[in-house]
Formats: C-alpha cells, sequence, structure tokens
C-alpha cells in the first residue's frame, strides 16, 4: 500500500492530477455559470412579454367595460389564442361589472385560489401594481411564469385580475439538454486534458527522472553520465548546470587520483631516497660500536662520514618540506614589491666564493642595474635563482664562465647560462620532475628535488621556465616574469 501511495506521489502524477482536475471543474463551471445566465435571461424575456400582452388585454378588458364592446374583444383573444402558448385566467368577484362571463376566459375560481403561489400574484395585482412570479404550478405541473395584471372599471376601481401564465416545459428541457451538453463536453474535455496533461507533465517529469538517475550514479562515483537534455528553460539551465556539476567532479575524481598517486610515488622516493644513506649510517655506526675501526684517524674519517650522510638526509628531508608545502593547493606565497636584479644579485654573491674556489667567474650583462620590481617572496626567488647557480656551479669545469643576463622591457627576462657538460636531449624533458637525477659522477649527492622546487617558486609568482641546453657546450635557464609599471610599483 506504501508503494502504491509512493508511485501516486511523484511530480507526474502531481501534475497530471491537478491539470486534469483544473480543466473539468472550469468546464463544469462555465456550464453552471452559462445555465444560470441564460435561464434568467430566457425568463426575464418572456417575463416582459408576457407582461406586456397581460397590459393590452387588461386595456381591452378596461375598453369593453368603458364602451362595451365585448365583440371587439373576443376577436382579440381568439387572435391571440392562436399565436401565443399562454393561458388567460380572469378572476373577479365581480363578473357582472367586467360584462364578460368568466367562464369564456377560462375562469375557475376555486382552481386560482387553491394554491398559495397563485393567491400571492392575484392578491398583489389587487393592490393595483402588477405582479410577475415563476414557481412550480399545481395545476399544470410544470414550472410556470404567472402574471398578475389589474383590471380597472369605469371609475378606475380595481374589478378583476388578468392572470397569464406560461408554461416553462420548453426552458427545463432545453435546461437539461443543456446539461447533458455540459455532462458530455465536461466528459471530453477529461480526456482531451488528460492527454494534454499526460504530454505536459511528460515533458516536465522525464527530464527530472533523468537528473534524479544522474545525481544517485553521481552519488555512488560514475561522473561520466550527462543528461542529454537540451532545453532553452529552467529545466534545461538546470541540467546544463548538472552536466557541469559532473565535468567538475570527474576533473576533481582525475585530480585526486593524480594526487594519490602523486603521494604515493612522493613517499616511495622517499623511503628509496632515505634508505641508502641511513643505510650508511647505520653501517660506520655499527663498524664503531662493534669495534671494528681501532686507529684514531679511521674513527674521524667515519664520523665524517656519518655527518656527511646527516648533512645530506638533512637537505633532502628541508627539501622534501618545501615541494611539499608548494604541492599544497592552500600554500600562499606572501608577495610583496621586490626587485628582481637585486635578489639576483644577492645570490650571486652567496655562491661569489664557491665560484672562486673552483676557479668560475660570474659575468653580469644586459640591464643588471634596473631595479625590475615584481611583486614576489624576496626568500623563495632569492631560493629558485640558488638552485641554478648551484647545478650550475656543479656541472661547470675550472676556469669557465657563468652568464647572468636581465632584460627589463614589458617583462623581466632572466638567463642563467654556464659553460659546463650540458644535458642530453632525451633528459631535457624530465630535470623538473621530482627526484630525477642525471647519472652524472657530479650529481651523485644531489637530492633530484632542487629543480622542481625553483619551478615551483617560478609557477608561483605567475613566471615561466624554460631551459635550453647542448651536450659539451653548456646549458641555459630562462625566467619569464610580468613587470610593473611606475603607477604599480
Amino acid at each position: 500500500m506504501k508503494n502504491i501511495f509512493g508511485r501516486f506521489n511523484n511530480i507526474f502524477y502531481k501534475v497530471f492530477g491537478a491539470f486534469s482536475a483544473l480543466t473539468v471543474f472550469s468546464a463544469l463551471l462555465l456550464g453552471i455559470v452559462f445555465v444560470r445566465l441564460y435561464t434568467t435571461a430566457t425568463q426575464r424575456s418572456r417575463q416582459e412579454s408576457l407582461c406586456h400582452v397581460s397590459d393590452q388585454i387588461a386595456d381591452r378588458l378596461a375598453d369593453t367595460i368603458m364602451y362595451g364592446d365585448f365583440e371587439a374583444l373576443m376577436q382579440f383573444l381568439e387572435i391571440y389564442n392562436s399565436f401565443e402558448s399562454a393561458e388567460i385566467w380572469l378572476v373577479s368577484e365581480k363578473q357582472d361589472e367586467l360584462g364578460v362571463d368568466g367562464e369564456l376566459l377560462g375562469v375557475d375560481m376555486q382552481l386560482a385560489t387553491d394554491q398559495e403561489e397563485y393567491l400571492e400574484v392575484i392578491e398583489k395585482a389587487k393592490e393595483g401594481k402588477q405582479e410577475a412570479s415563476v414557481f412550480y404550478s399545481e395545476i399544470h405541473k410544470a414550472t410556470a411564469l404567472v402574471v398578475g395584471t389589474p383590471v380597472r372599471g369605469t371609475d378606475s376601481d380595481i374589478v378583476g385580475v388578468l392572470v397569464s401564465i406560461e408554461t416553462l416545459e420548453d426552458l427545463d428541457d432545453t435546461i437539461r439538454n443543456t446539461s447533458r451538453i455540459i455532462f458530455v463536453s465536461s466528459i471530453m474535455a477529461l480526456l482531451v486534458s488528460g492527454l494534454i496533461a499526460f504530454i505536459f507533465a511528460r515533458r516536465i517529469t522525464e527530464p527530472v527522472r533523468q537528473m534524479r538517475l544522474m545525481t544517485r550514479d553521481m552519488i555512488e562515483g560514475n561522473y561520466k553520465l550527462k543528461t542529454g537534455i537540451k532545453r532553452h528553460d529552467e529545466i534545461g539551465e538546470m541540467a546544463e548546470s548538472i552536466d557541469m556539476l559532473s565535468d567538475k567532479l570527474l576533473e576533481n575524481e582525475e585530480e585526486r587520483k593524480n594526487m594519490e598517486q602523486m603521494r604515493l610515488d612522493f613517499f616511495a622516493n622517499v623511503s628509496h631516497e632515505l634508505r641508502t644513506p641511513i643505510t650508511v649510517v647505520r653501517a660506520y655506526a655499527e663498524s664503531l660500536v662493534d669495534g671494528v675501526v681501532t686507529t684514531k684517524e679511521e674513527q674521524e674519517d667515519y664520523y665524517g662520514r656519518i655527518l656527511r650522510e646527516c648533512s645530506n638526509m638533512e637537505r633532502l628531508v628541508g627539501d622534501l618540506l618545501t615541494l611539499s608545502k608548494m604541492q599544497n593547493p592552500n600554500f600562499r606565497i606572501e608577495k610583496e614589491l621586490v626587485s628582481l636584479t637585486q635578489i639576483l644579485e644577492d645570490a650571486v654573491g652567496g655562491v661569489g666564493a664557491i665560484a672562486a674556489d673552483k676557479g668560475i667567474s660570474i659575468s653580469p650583462s644586459g640591464q643588471f642595474d634596473e631595479p625590475c620590481m615584481v611583486m614576489g617572496d624576496y626568500g623563495r626567488l632569492r631560493q629558485m635563482f640558488m638552485v641554478v647557480f648551484d647545478n650550475a656551479l656543479k656541472f661547470s669545469p675550472e676556469g669557465s664562465t657563468i652568464h647572468v643576463d636581465v632584460k627589463c622591457a614589458g617583462g623581466v627576462e632572466i638567463t642563467i647560462r654556464d659553460e659546463g657538460v650540458g644535458i642530453a636531449p632525451e633528459e631535457l624533458p624530465n630535470i623538473f620532475e621530482k627526484f630525477y637525477k642525471s647519472r652524472l659522477l657530479e650529481n651523485e649527492k644531489g637530492s633530484g628535488l632542487g629543480l622542481a622546487i625553483a619551478k615551483y617558486i617560478c609557477e608561483k609568482h605567475n613566471g615561466t621556465v624554460r631551459v635550453e641546453s647542448e651536450l659539451g657546450k653548456g646549458t641555459a635557464f630562462t625566467f619569464v616574469f610580468g613587470i610593473l609599471d611606475e603607477k604599480q610599483a
């Protein structure tokens, strides 16, 4: 029983039922109003006609009383009876004064006064005014229109009442026929409106049903479905919104899977990268604890190696934390107005001592003296340049030069180019990947995270980075940022 009520409680049956009920109610209401107006108008028209005829007969009776023109009255009545369907009674207690034999006019005094409604009409007419009434006549066994008209004598005294009666059987028949027509029309209207309501309800509810099914699939994680609804109304807009939501959820799901895979890869790489130095440190420590290393020189050498491995792990963990922060979508860089050339000069100063020890010179060129103002984080941008300089120093031979070129016109373009060993073409697409390291001996102790961090910093500042390299001739990293004009600065 609950399922039955639940089925009829959906939108389709609500719309269908409301539309059908409204149509039937409108048809019945219009039919009732039509019958009522038709009945009232017909009765009013017949009443006016019967009152007019009654006035004429009463006038003829008055002439008969005054002039004794009984023959003319009889002729009038014969003509009237041949054309009219009304019945005429003459009710009076003074038949002699009328000068007319009441029986000639169908008078039946007893019948005329037996029914209370007749008596009311006659009594009001005796008061000197014409009275009309519609009621059920016991004499005629039908609804009748009855008009009572006063008849005046020689001194204008009321000597009788002319009662004109017209049955309304034809009007009753018309009302019954009309009601029958209205009933049949209502049935036909119900069928037609039912068909229209069915089509209309389906047009509304079918898209809603499709969207309901689709949302259920979306709840279960299926975001590839589409409603397929193309309509230029509110339902079409709703369907379009659901399709857009499906696309967005699909994108989020794919991004979530990618992030999950990145997280798994991240932990796998971290485990791999930390396993080696931890194993080395453990081996050195076990050798010292077990007394394998006995001389002071060997012990100091082992302590130095443990310290270096710990430093490498510390740097690796630091890089991992930095990279993890930058990969977080909620990570925000606190930006302020800074000079890129000042940051670049600071970075050059930071690697100057190392470059001097290796016999490598750093040569600035271009618009190095221009401020080149941007909105950014001073420390992060310096870290980005330091990564590139560290790589350049690591892979450059003694006596070579690191060229730093600055262009500041409509945007800032900074190129750091070394004269080192270069990068193989097949390795270029991978150098910004996390934990990617070249097979060169110089990169043995690298974490493989530096360039990935540098790229993230650049992108967080709405910049771009590109790399060009040729084996044996060096590598060039180019950073491009938008520049602030004087008003923005």
